[in-house]
């Protein structure tokens, strides 16, 4: 019998939260194989047998538990249980009738419908028939996805939610988990030991929206990837990170610490919480190559893969609330990073060029600081600089307009 414990997963971290069993208790694991998902203040990882046995757990799933403690045994002597015969092929084609059967509200293919919304394909095609806004209905499938029921029941009780009783007043109580815990910590930390400022502007999105439009095709045949707003602000940082070092820097005791390279933190939300995975050395890297490891780091933030060295570290953050509709807010600082950079969502408004009244696709951008470290006259340029980057795309190239450069002046 060998105990498997709760691993040492940051320097920091002293405990950790069950996530839950993988493995049933009683039940037999192969060696390395996952057994349960713990979840650390930082992100979530999986715990592997450490040799071949008869799972007996040890904890429950919600349990919190320090470093070291026993999670599981693993019964080393147990043999190995024999593999049932496989179902006969009569047998087999039964089951993928009933499976057949079931499938239009079970494991139906997801349908995109409007607004991105994920439908089966009956639901889908009620939607269509219906007119119904897909934001008006309740999703009970797996991963959001909208079945034929949840667009019946929004259809035969309209301003309803499933499950809601009128004039309730029902109270529900649970814990914490280590992340939100963690998250509280860290934004009364921000507020509370930064002289946080925050500095707007406004960055109007017509030459960025027009090259996407151009482009996108054939940027994804090339890469593979599609071509985002997030590689067009991320690269614009990197260059007006280097022009105002300040803001990429950050306080440590009675030192400042200054980069010669921009590790960008992205805020992803996840329904875990909030992580902030780290993308390195974003100014060496191409538009495609911050594409693809933004669709990485989102992905794996979402699947909970996230390593503890992708979440580390960082010297300046990006956050994107436009996505949830937000048209502007003062985004908290990203402890020990002394800035990050707020963007919005893309309104089209009227605007005064050269006299005249015109519609533009404008977007509002925030940048909150420390200014302990960084000047009003740096933030403030620092966030004119980006918004000249994003209106000039071309200038994304080498961070410079090329006719000055060619002309050097």
């Amino acid at each position: 019998m060998i105990d498997i414990k709760v691993p040492t997963v940051g320097e920091s971290i002293s405990e950790v939260t069950l996530l839950k069993w993988v493995k049933p208790d009683g039940a037999y694991v192969d060696r390395d194989e996952v057994i349960a998902e713990l979840e650390s203040e930082k992100a979530t990882f999986e715990v592997n047998a450490e040799q071949a046995g008869l799972l007996k757990t040890g904890a429950n799933e919600g349990d919190v538990l320090k470093i070291g403690d026993v999670l599981a045994r693993i019964d080393e002597s147990a043999p190995k249980p024999e593999k049932k015969e496989e179902a006969a092929p009569v047998q087999q084609a039964v089951v993928a009738k009933k499976e057949e059967a079931t499938s239009q509200t079970n494991s139906a293919p997801v349908t995109a419908v409007a607004n991105q919304v994920k439908a089966s394909p009956v639901a889908a095609a009620i939607i269509a028939e219906k007119g119904v806004d897909p934001k008006s209905i309740t999703p009970s499938g797996y991963n959001g996805k909208i079945l034929k029921d949840d667009v019946i029941y929004a259809l035969s009780h309209p301003g309803t939610t499933p499950g809601i009783v009128p004039f309730s007043r029902n109270e529900k109580k649970e814990r914490m988990s280590q992340l939100r815990k963690t998250i509280s910590r860290r934004l009364v930390e921000a507020k509370n030991t930064t002289a946080m400022l925050t500095t707007f502007n406004e960055v109007d999105m017509s030459n960025i929206m027009a090259i996407r439009t151009k482009y996108k095709d054939k940027f994804k045949e090339i890469h593979g990837v599609g071509l985002g707003f997030m590689s067009f602000f991320a690269k614009a940082c990197a260059f007006a990170l280097q022009e105002w070092p300040s803001v990429n820097a950050y306080i440590d005791g009675d030192n400042l610490v200054y980069h010669d390279y921009v590790d960008i933190s992205i805020a992803v939300s996840t329904p875990r919480g909030l992580t902030v995975p780290v993308i390195r050395n974003v100014e060496s890297l191409s538009m495609a190559d911050i594409e693809k490891k933004v669709i990485e780091l989102a992905n794996k933030a979402r699947d909970n893969k996230l390593s503890m060295e992708e979440l580390q570290g960082g010297t300046f953050t990006i956050t994107n609330g436009g996505v949830f509709g937000s048209l502007m807010s003062t985004p908290i600082i990203n402890i020990p990073q002394s800035a990050i950079l707020g963007m919005h969502k893309i309104q089209e408004r009227p605007v005064a060029i050269n006299g005249q009244v015109v519609v533009k696709p404008m977007m509002y951008l925030a940048v909150s600081y420390d200014h302990r470290i960084i000047d009003g006259r740096e933030s403030v340029s620092f966030l004119v600089r980006i918004k000249e980057l994003l209106e000039n795309p071309e200038l994304l190239l080498f961070g410079k307009d090329p006719v000055k450069t060619l002309l050097e002046v």
